[in-house]
């Protein structure tokens, strides 16, 4: 095994590790921090008109905003039913962004999420380490 095989493997560990001790806090924002890091990709490759690359950020992305909406439990809070509005409409967008190619698209999506990755941020931080998870859906309101 190369020496970059070796360091890949270990990363991969790392990156499972993270994922699998994180508070469900953490994982929301990790989401968030994956989902623009994914759609600043795909603004980039829509820019230099490189549609594969552009195409597989974006289905990325679009598979986030999923997890994001399956994984919010409407009843935990009164603003939950305008954040799923919020998932289905960037949905929306990055399927436009997407089939017509259309970066205008995608920087609508980065402007709408880039608030709440900070809201979310914000929210974890506050949390003391290790809340954990209520019956109901969740201290966040995800399941």
């Amino acid at each position: 095994m190369t020496t970059a095989a070796m360091f890949n493997r270990q990363r991969e560990q790392l990156r499972r590790d993270a994922i699998l001790s994180a508070t469900p806090a953490q994982l929301v924002t990790m989401l968030y921090d994956r989902l623009l890091l994914d759609l600043g990709r795909a603004e980039t490759a829509q820019e230099g008109a490189n549609w594969a690359v552009a195409s597989e950020n974006l289905l990325h992305a679009q598979a986030i905003i999923a997890e994001l909406s399956a994984s919010l439990n409407t009843t935990a809070w009164d603003g939950a039913d305008n954040l799923l509005g919020i998932y289905n409409y960037v949905s929306s967008a990055l399927v436009s962004a997407n089939l017509h190619r259309n970066a205008d698209r995608t920087r609508e999506a980065i402007r709408l999420l880039q608030p709440l990755q900070q809201a979310w941020r914000e929210a974890a931080a506050q949390l003391p380490a290790g809340t954990p998870m209520m019956a109901s859906g969740g201290s966040l309101g995800i399941a």
